[in-house]
């Protein structure tokens, strides 16, 4: 049952792709809170389970190439973007900008390549809640 949901999600999301929309368009059809990988893994460890696949990488490297393409198309993406404040330490700043140049593409490409990739959830540290019983 799951490996046919895999393909099902993967046969959807090569047909998108093949109309070759921009890479905004395929990310919320595909991997955005509505998209189809979201509709099929309703739970955190379903959609964590998938994203262990090959299916997934293969998504991922549509992904990627449809926002190599959109760097060709004029007027880019075709929906509405947000800004986000990221507070960083210098040395991460410094980092991220020599990444940057050294890949030949914009801070701005490289972060939003970096958020697109998935990210274990040990190692994204959680915000604790400390009750007042916890603090007594």
């Amino acid at each position: 049952m799951m490996n046919e949901q895999r393909q099902d999600v993967f046969r959807v999301a090569d047909e998108i792709f093949r109309q070759r929309p921009s890479w905004v368009t395929f990310f919320r059809e595909v991997l955005g809170v509505d998209g189809i990988v979201r509709q099929v893994h309703q739970t955190p460890e379903s959609l964590a389970s998938f994203e262990q696949t090959p299916e997934y990488q293969k998504i991922q490297q549509m992904l990627a190439k449809l926002r190599e393409n959109d760097a060709d198309l004029p007027g880019g993406p075709r929906e509405p973007t947000r800004v986000i404040t990221v507070r960083l330490p210098k040395s991460l700043h410094e980092s991220l900008r020599a990444e940057a140049h050294d890949r030949h593409t914009s801070m701005n490409k490289l972060c939003i390549s970096k958020l697109l990739q998935v990210v274990d959830g040990d190692l994204v540290p959680s915000e604790m809640v400390v009750t007042d019983e916890q603090a007594v």
